[in-house]
C-alpha cells in the first residue's frame, strides 16, 4: 500500500482526481460525490468524538468506542466506492453483511436501555448528540448520493444498507448522549 510522504502532488490541477486502480475521473463525477459525502460524514463524526471526549461517563466511553468503530468502516466504504468493480483485489476492504448486523445489534441493545420514542424529536441538545445528529443527516445524504450511484454504476451490495443502519444508529447514540447528560430531548410541536 503506498503511504503518503508529500501532501499535494498537483495531478489534480486539472480537475481530475484518482480512484483506486489508477483511473482518473473528473472531481465533480457522482462517485467523487459519494466518497467525498462519506469523507465529510467521518468529520462530523470525528468532531462528535472531540465533543464526546469531555464526558467522563460509561455511556460516553461506549459512544467513543462505536464511533471509533465507525470511523473505520467509513474509511473501508471510502475505499470501496473509490475502487471500481474492476479493480477489486482480494484482501482489499469492505462493507460487509456482519457490519450492517452490528449497527443493527448495537441499536437493539441502545433502543432497550432508552424507551420507546413517543413523538418526532427536534435535533439538538448537548453538544455531542447535536453532532451526532448533523452526522446522521450527512449520513443520509451520502445514502442518497450512493442510491443514486448505484443506479448507474456497481457499487457494494451493503454500501446502501449500511449507510441506511448508520444514520439510525447515529440518532439513537444522539439520544444516548442526551440521556446520559440528563438533556431533555425537545419534542416536535405540531
Amino acid at each position: 500500500m503506498r503511504r503518503l510522504t508529500k501532501i499535494y502532488r498537483r495531478t489534480g490541477d486539472d480537475g481530475t482526481t484518482g480512484l483506486v486502480g489508477g483511473k482518473r475521473v473528473s472531481k465533480d463525477a457522482l462517485r467523487i460525490w459519494a466518497c467525498g459525502t462519506v469523507d465529510e460524514l467521518n468529520s462530523s463524526i470525528g468532531l462528535a468524538r472531540a465533543f464526546n471526549a469531555e464526558e467522563k461517563s460509561p455511556t460516553s466511553r461506549r459512544i467513543d468506542k462505536v464511533s471509533a468503530r465507525v470511523q473505520n468502516e467509513l474509511f473501508d466504504l471510502g475505499a470501496e466506492l473509490a475502487t471500481l468493480p474492476e479493480d477489486f483485489h482480494k484482501g482489499m476492504p469492505r462493507v460487509s453483511r456482519s457490519h450492517v448486523a452490528a449497527l443493527e445489534k448495537l441499536m437493539d441493545t441502545l433502543n432497550a436501555e432508552l424507551g420507546p420514542l413517543k413523538e418526532f424529536i427536534l435535533p439538538g441538545g448537548c453538544t455531542t448528540a447535536a453532532a451526532l445528529h448533523q452526522a446522521r443527516t450527512i449520513c443520509r445524504r451520502a445514502e442518497r448520493l450512493c442510491v443514486r450511484l448505484a443506479r448507474g454504476e456497481k457499487i457494494g451490495e451493503f454500501v446502501v444498507p449500511y449507510l441506511n443502519r448508520l444514520s439510525d444508529a447515529l440518532f439513537v447514540l444522539a439520544r444516548c448522549a442526551n440521556k446520559a447528560r440528563g438533556v431533555k430531548e425537545t419534542f416536535w410541536q405540531k
